[in-house]
């Protein structure tokens, strides 16, 4: 059971819903585990459409990233736009720079709710996700359904459903990001491998 005695699933759905009660609201998809869930949630409350779904495309995402985003799109039915990010991606100190900030800040223009795949179980720096937070550097509100799911929670449901996941999954990536950058590891610890970096900077209020 999560906050207010609600299962984790029904706290799914019914951030999702709320967030979906907002006139402009966005689905930062980046193809994990996560996003398998949300998009599938978005699909069974009949809120495809109504939701608009976007992806950071760096022009160095693995092919196996590729791959998954055809399979969302064929498998949910959903048009996912893409909003270019293209730099100088050799390595993890050029990963997520102001290249990909403003990425993010195109595909959230106009946007007044935005619903991520954030997770307390990530990371110690998202330790204290909330389900609904305010976005105070963008002025939007900032929805996070699955910020009380744990890694056994989110396979439970993939199962359940038969819903199509990142096959790096498989081989260790428990979080995925670019391929110059990205090494198999758990929680978050193979993203910018060998570096002290913990965000991206796409979560970082400043």
């Amino acid at each position: 059971m999560g906050a207010a005695g609600l299962t984790v699933e029904d706290q799914l759905d019914a951030v999702i819903a709320q967030a979906a009660g907002h006139e402009r609201p966005v689905l930062l998809c980046s193809f994990q585990k996560e996003e398998s869930v949300l998009v599938d949630a978005l699909v069974r409350l009949g809120l495809v459409g109504r939701v608009r779904i976007a992806t950071i495309d760096t022009g160095v995402l693995f092919p196996e990233t590729l791959q998954t985003w055809k399979a969302f799109e064929d498998r949910f039915g959903v048009q996912i736009e893409s909003f270019e990010a293209l730099g100088d991606w050799t390595g993890p100190s050029q990963c997520c720079g102001a290249e990909k900030v403003a990425a993010l800040e195109r595909a959230l223009s106009g946007a007044d709710a935005w619903i991520t795949g954030l997770r307390r179980e990530m990371s110690e720096d998202r330790a204290g996700t909330e389900l609904v937070e305010d976005d105070q550097k963008r002025g939007i509100a900032k929805y996070n359904p699955l910020a009380h799911w744990s890694e056994k929670d989110l396979w439970r449901a993939i199962s359940a459903g038969d819903l199509p996941y990142h096959p790096l999954h498989d081989q260790g990536y428990a979080s995925i990001g670019c391929a110059p950058c990205t090494q198999p590891g758990s929680g978050r610890e193979g993203r910018w491998a060998g570096t002290d970096k913990t965000e991206c900077g796409l979560h970082v209020e400043a």
